[in-house]
């Protein structure tokens, strides 16, 4: 039986969201105190490369099927990987503050090209069926890469210094970047002759041909796409925003390492839950109900947190309940959008949207520390993310009715 390569690109995008993700994801946090205590510059000034450093991403993954059209995966992907090497540098030896702005024009342009839209666009030559189970075993690269990197970014740089740190790690990730580029990303099913999904009946690739086409132009005037996007930026901006605080919320109730842990617990179950729901999840599911009920667990947590009032059994239960739809937030709507849009258009949706929630979140730590300071303060900040998603969950269902009203 010949093996199906399918499964060795995913492990290839397994390690490249680990890269991805934990240089240019989990990295800017680490950046901006590192870069703060080097310089003196104002925590806010730096605060804001990290907001940019998001912004110009989403400008960038929005053209990324035009680029993955014009240069090939590949090259696109290497490209990105040694735009991010040389944004990481730029961070760690910059003299004057447009130095870092240069920096994170590079880092923010760089790091897209490994993130969610990036894996998407990788696995769906290989996986039609099956792209539930192989975007969870992918994306789950995106998880490992905050456990992996971000103590081992804190290490490297007290133990060599910034520049040192930075120029080891992006060497070693242009280096297995450049080599999966070339030996895995390059190859496609036809080549190798063989099929999506290892050889699946052709009608489940084609039953979503039966959908009505994205418009090419005034994209957002379509429902599907409008409430799916609308929902992803949501989920994203009310997580994104309670866990940039959630250790320093934590930590003065239980002490920093075990903060740090309990916001470990969350990573890692995140990668519990999407592994659960990528391989769990019926071939036809309405997967927008099972978005919804992802986000309802997370909810349920905030609620938890919001009344946990200092009880550890109380903190551990909400932040589980959280972490279990952390990674879902992330692979559920690209397995909505192959759901709901024609193969043509599904890779256009899916770059829109990472860019719409990427634009979205950036602003999202900002928005969130405006929320705590009182008494009271970190209790709205947790009812604020339960607020959020539930008005998520508001709109995915509300495009689901549009859905089955027109099915109607």
């Amino acid at each position: 039986m010949t093996w199906f390569f399918g499964w060795t690109v995913v492990r290839a995008a397994f390690v490249l969201a680990l890269f991805g993700w934990g240089v240019g994801f989990y990295g800017p946090p680490v950046f901006l105190h590192a870069v703060q205590v080097r310089t003196g510059w104002p925590v806010a000034a730096v605060s804001a490369a990290v907001t940019l450093h998001f912004l110009v991403g989403a400008l960038v993954v929005a053209n990324l099927p035009r680029l993955h059209r014009r240069f090939g995966v590949p090259a696109v992907t290497t490209g990105g990987s040694l735009l991010l090497a040389l944004g990481v540098g730029g961070w760690a030896v910059a003299a004057e503050p447009w130095h870092l702005i240069a920096a994170t024009l590079l880092s923010g342009a760089g790091w897209v090209t490994m993130g969610a839209a990036a894996v998407n666009a990788v696995l769906a030559p290989w996986f039609v069926a099956r792209r539930p189970a192989a975007l969870a075993m992918a994306y789950n690269g995106a998880s490992l890469g905050g456990v992996v990197f971000s103590p081992l970014w804190v290490a490297a740089i007290a133990g060599w210094g910034f520049p040192a740190a930075a120029a080891a790690v992006g060497v070693v990730m242009v280096a297995v970047v450049a080599m999966l580029s070339a030996r895995v990303f390059r190859l496609t099913p036809a080549a190798l002759g063989q099929h999506s999904d290892g050889g699946a009946p052709p009608a489940a690739a084609a039953a979503v041909e039966t959908a009505a086409p994205l418009p090419a132009g005034g994209i957002w005037r379509d429902g599907r796409f409008a409430t799916l996007t609308g929902a992803m930026a949501l989920t994203l901006f009310a997580q994104i925003g309670l866990l940039a605080h959630l250790v320093s919320v934590l930590a003065p109730v239980l002490g920093a390492q075990e903060a740090g842990l309990l916001a470990g617990l969350a990573t890692a179950l995140a990668i519990a839950g999407r592994t659960l729901v990528g391989w769990l999840l019926p071939a036809g599911a309405d997967r927008r109900l099972a978005a919804a009920a992802s986000l309802a667990v997370q909810i349920a947590g905030s609620l938890v947190l919001a009344a946990a009032a200092g009880s550890l059994p109380l903190l551990v239960a909400g932040v589980a309940l959280f972490g279990f739809g952390i990674g879902n937030a992330t692979s559920l709507p690209p397995l909505v959008a192959q759901q709901e849009f024609r193969r043509a258009d599904c890779l256009r949706a899916v770059a829109l949207m990472v860019a719409t929630a990427q634009a979205a979140y950036a602003f999202a730590p900002a928005a969130f520390g405006l929320l705590r300071g009182g008494s009271d303060g970190n209790a709205a900040l947790f009812l604020a993310a339960a607020a959020v998603q539930a008005v998520a969950v508001v709109v995915l269902l509300g495009g689901r009715a549009l859905r089955v009203r027109a099915a109607a």
